[in-house]
């Protein structure tokens, strides 16, 4: 393995807990420029990233290094000049380190036209269709055909690494290379917000508003990140008027159904549902196995059919984090050149999958229940004490944000109640713990009890 598919491998294996924010920070314009008696030399463009790199990720990087071989001994950063084409010039002294590091995403998503944000990357071409996404792919095919009429707004919703971004801006690239002529934008919600609050401090409004109007199809990826943000949300509510009154293709992705997003006006949710709302669910095992598939092919590796049955047999996850898993094994392969043995891969899906909390309702009521001295049965009741009150809405708050339990769920677990009573304890502990250290202790301890 050279230098740069050592690097890339690395950095491919970072895809799932590290935000693409921080990826492009203090990662872009990075790569080995050496190896040396099992110390990798790694580049970086200046002081500031190598000494972040150092402090915060140079424990995760030496262990992911480690994880492919262990003759690596050590990391060193190497402040040079970089050129994205062209290699590196003019290394300074390097600074020894010793530790582990973090993962995101793959250098190909730095390659974006500035003109509508679209990453090339993004096309339908490499994109596996099943069940967990087939109707989201269809609505789309639609609106690729007729935008602006067929399904408008087209909201698409899911969890993380299950592949919103992708399909969003493979409409836009789709659209692109069909050359009809229309303008596409594609936007995080968080840079619409920055755009938004820079405009109103510059005074440069009109020229914020002449901005996003002029496009044919718009794209806002998170747009859950506006929660709460009243003013910006006022501006998309006009700008998605603006847009629609004209026939243009306005299209959203959260990680929420609209009518469970918090923090927004009923005013904008109404609009977000308004055409067609698609979500997107964790694969099948027939498309984990299509997507390992087509991830060995793209890395130009392959694996015997029984190894490929039980990878997908053994994951239940996210696009995201199988994709990191089949890195994990191509780059372990080549590094040792050989094949890995059953073992050697039970052991990288182990170490890459985040574990997922167990503990059941009875638990973290029985839990709860201890904690503040009360009864059990006490959190079924219907009374409004408010020392049964607090903990039947803290028990509440933990099931729904630790283990993502629905609220029509906890209000049938909790004696019946409505789901938007749920909605309600989830919100009141929510808000209290941005001013309330108290409360947020004893989260902290009700936690570690369970």
């Amino acid at each position: 393995m050279d230098n740069k598919q050592l690097w890339d491998s690395v950095l491919a294996e970072i895809e799932v807990s590290v935000s693409k924010a921080n990826f492009l920070t203090w990662f872009k314009n990075t790569k080995i420029v050496k190896q040396d008696n099992g110390i990798i030399h790694v580049g970086v463009p200046n002081e500031f990233v190598k000494e972040w790199l150092l402090s915060k990720y140079d424990r995760q990087i030496l262990k992911i290094f480690r994880n492919i071989s262990e003759n690596i001994r050590g990391v060193e950063y190497i402040i040079v000049s970089l050129s994205s084409t062209r290699g590196i010039e003019n290394p300074q002294s390097p600074t020894h380190n010793t530790g582990a590091f973090t993962p995101e995403l793959p250098l190909n998503d730095l390659y974006i036209n500035r003109e509508d944000n679209l990453n090339p990357r993004y096309t339908f071409d490499n994109m596996v269709i099943g069940a967990f996404n087939e109707l989201a792919h269809s609505a789309t095919m639609a609106v690729i055909k007729h935008p602006g009429s067929a399904y408008n707004p087209l909201f698409i919703h899911g969890g993380t690494g299950l592949g919103k971004t992708h399909l969003a801006q493979a409409i836009g690239n789709q659209i692109k290379s069909m050359k009809t002529g229309k303008k596409v934008y594609y936007t995080p919600a968080e840079k619409f917000a920055i755009d938004y609050l820079n405009s109103v401090q510059n005074r440069s409004m009109n020229e914020f508003k002449e901005k996003y109007r002029r496009y044919d199809v718009f794209i806002m990826d998170d747009v859950q990140f506006m929660a709460s943000k009243e003013r910006t949300q006022e501006e998309l509510f006009h700008l998605f008027n603006a847009l629609y009154e004209n026939n243009k293709q306005v299209i959203f992705t959260s990680d929420k159904h609209p009518n469970l997003l918090h923090g927004f006006e009923d005013r904008l949710k109404s609009r977000f549902g308004a055409g067609m709302i698609v979500d997107i669910t964790n694969p099948e095992y027939e498309a984990r196995v299509s997507i390992i598939q087509h991830k060995l092919k793209t890395s130009n590796f392959s694996l015997q059919p029984d190894m490929i049955a039980f990878i997908a047999e053994s994951i239940e996850c996210s696009v995201r984090e199988m994709e990191g898993i089949v890195n994990s094994i191509v780059c372990q392969a080549r590094f040792k050149n050989r094949e890995l043995s059953i073992n050697e891969v039970k052991m990288i899906i182990k170490n890459s999958i985040v574990p997922k909390k167990t503990a059941s309702v009875k638990d973290v009521i029985r839990v709860v229940s201890e904690f503040y001295n009360i009864e059990e049965a006490s959190l079924f009741e219907k009374t409004r004490k408010k020392e049964i009150v607090k903990p039947r809405q803290i028990a509440m708050y933990i099931l729904r944000e630790d283990f993502s339990i629905s609220y029509p769920t906890i209000g049938e677990k909790f004696g019946g109640r409505d789901h938007t009573t749920v909605i309600h304890s989830c919100d009141k502990v929510k808000n209290s713990i941005k001013t309330n250290s108290t409360l947020t202790d004893e989260l902290e301890q009700i936690r570690a009890l369970l």
